[in-house]
């Protein structure tokens, strides 16, 4: 087997903690979680989704969604409707505060992902998304 730290989910997770130390630090100022920033970036980019298809865009477990979203809601960072076209469905979409608040973010945390691209390089950071897309779409 090989060694431990040559493991490639741990070095992806490594390599997931070390990015997001350039993020963390702004959402902590504003009080929200990785989690959090990353559903109101999908909605913000969405508009209007289902829980099941945020939390297949979000990478986050549907069960740990729930929580998320009744989070946000209190905070008046998202809406819930009941779809037109059928009861049953729930469409989740932001509040105009989380519209003001992802405005107000949005060129910090695009200055942090300048700085990361400029430690990294242009060149290899488009070789680093052409892996992570094909890692992806694996199959086992």
């Amino acid at each position: 087997m090989r060694k431990f730290n040559d493991s490639i989910p741990l070095k992806l997770l490594k390599a997931r903690e070390s990015t997001m130390a350039f993020f963390r630090p702004i959402l902590q100022e504003v009080g929200l979680t990785e989690q959090q920033w990353r559903v109101i970036r999908a909605l913000n980019e969405y508009e209007e989704l289902e829980s099941k298809q945020l939390a297949a865009l979000c990478c986050i477990l549907s069960p740990s969604l729930t929580g998320i979203i009744n989070r946000l809601e209190a905070q008046d960072y998202l809406r819930r409707r009941k779809s037109p076209e059928d009861q049953r469905r729930i469409l989740i979409s932001l509040t105009d505060k989380s519209k003001e608040l992802f405005k107000e973010l949005s060129p910090r945390l695009e200055g942090r992902y300048a700085e990361l691209s400029n430690q990294l390089g242009q060149e290899r950071l488009e070789l680093l998304h052409e892996l992570l897309s094909d890692i992806i779409d694996l199959k086992p």
